[in-house]
């Protein structure tokens, strides 16, 4: 299908098609806007068939096998542990790519295994997702030590005195996924806790699919993302740096981890990534992530630029409405409180009309809830499928709704 001529208008006629070529997404009904991106985006055709290929064609075990297909395995997903780092411009002899369920489990995986004794307080912010918010509290709470909790500014850069970062676990996100605001002065406050002899996790949830060129070269001690919030399966995906993973006191521990056992006792396999992946990976989901980076590598500019346009008309749109009032600015995450029905109410009435919106408190309880005081909200959050005609109907199907209340 050919790129519509609002697209081309933005990009240009070549640029148009490496955005997102709709025919990559041809399962899409005509009347289908889908809007939940954060939550998870839809799949592009090649990552569908990359995944069928593996169940199909060769679906056999990886690490642990010495057929044909087992090497294939191991090749496929060698290779996207290599694309992951070079996406995200990390070098290979620093960190290392492990896969797990998704951004909740790699974070818990990590926090729940440092060692004690090393880290004085964990930091983290009131605008966290439960991820970070509610692991925070029992990584604490094992390691004993306090539980830090700053705010943000308002472009949400970290507000915490010089006292809170030494020795510190500093726990954050680099884009929040209600308001899609991105954490500015990361690599300043990477710098600033290494100084002062601490760690930074970040979840990158959210700026991985959508900011992924600000993320590019941040050093942090470890990232957190999913694979199914890049066009990818259903996948979690954690880099780290090795000297944390190596210093991690590993309690959760199986099969492919392991190089020896004997009746009282273990020896862990040298390759440090192992530590992060008991028992049997998910070999199909993770080679179909590979086929996703490949797919992004050459969109990433294009769909931020896209996202971004995308945004700025939907927020304009949205801002003129009666009884919707919105959180932040223009972002290719955006939610909004609405008055006069109630948000759970409002998605149904938007998916009756063919509008797919996220509506709740989007794991964001404390900060939503009991800091703002709000009720549940609607959630709109892009990706690389949406067109201007999406957003269009979008405008229209929801000024239709707000003017009749």
């Amino acid at each position: 299908m050919a790129a519509t001529a609002p697209l081309r208008s933005l990009f240009g006629r070549r640029a148009a098609a490496v955005v997102a070529p709709r025919d990559d997404f041809d399962y899409l009904g005509a009347d289908d806007i889908y809007l939940d991106s954060a939550c998870q985006t839809l799949r592009p055709r090649p990552v569908i068939d990359a995944l069928a290929e593996y169940y199909t064609g060769y679906g056999a075990c990886g690490d642990r096998v010495k057929y044909a297909w087992g090497r294939r395995v191991e090749d496929g997903v060698a290779s996207t542990r290599r694309r992951v780092l070079a996406a995200l411009r990390l070098p290979a002899r620093r960190y290392v790519c492990a896969f797990t369920l998704n951004t909740t489990y790699g974070i818990n995986l990590l926090l729940q295994q440092l060692p004690t004794g090393r880290f004085a307080r964990i930091v983290t912010t009131h605008t966290e997702h439960n991820a970070v918010f509610v692991a925070t509290m029992t990584a604490a709470r094992r390691l004993g030590v306090p539980r830090i909790v700053v705010d943000r500014g308002e472009d949400g850069r970290i507000v915490a005195g010089d006292g809170d970062l030494s020795d510190a676990v500093v726990v954050v996100s680099a884009m929040d996924n209600v308001s899609g605001t991105f954490t500015a002065g990361l690599p300043e406050l990477v710098t600033d806790v290494h100084r002062r002899g601490g760690v930074v996790i970040i979840d990158a949830a959210q700026a991985a699919p959508h900011a992924l060129t600000r993320l590019r070269g941040l050093e942090a001690d470890a990232l957190c993302f999913s694979a199914h919030k890049m066009y990818g399966p259903s996948l979690g995906v954690i880099v780290a740096d090795a000297e944390l993973v190596a210093s991690l006191d590993i309690s959760f521990i199986g099969g492919g981890q392991v190089s020896d056992v004997s009746e009282e006792g273990h020896t862990l396999l040298p390759e440090l990534r192992t530590r992060l992946e008991p028992g049997l990976q998910a070999w199909g989901e993770i080679i179909a992530f590979g086929a996703a980076l490949e797919w992004l590598e050459p969109r990433v500019d294009a769909m931020e630029a896209h996202e971004s346009h995308l945004a700025r008309t939907l927020h304009v749109g949205l801002s003129e409405l009666p009884h919707l009032r919105l959180l932040g600015g223009a972002a290719p995450v955006m939610s909004a409180v609405p008055a006069r029905v109630d948000a759970h109410r409002l998605a149904v009435f938007l998916s009756q009309a063919g509008v797919m919106v996220r509506s709740g408190y989007f794991c964001n309880h404390h900060w939503l809830k009991e800091r703002l005081g709000l009720d549940p909200l609607i959630r709109f959050s892009l990706g690389a499928h949406n067109t201007e005609e999406d957003i269009a109907r979008t405008l229209a199907v929801v000024g239709r709704l707000m003017r009749g209340l």
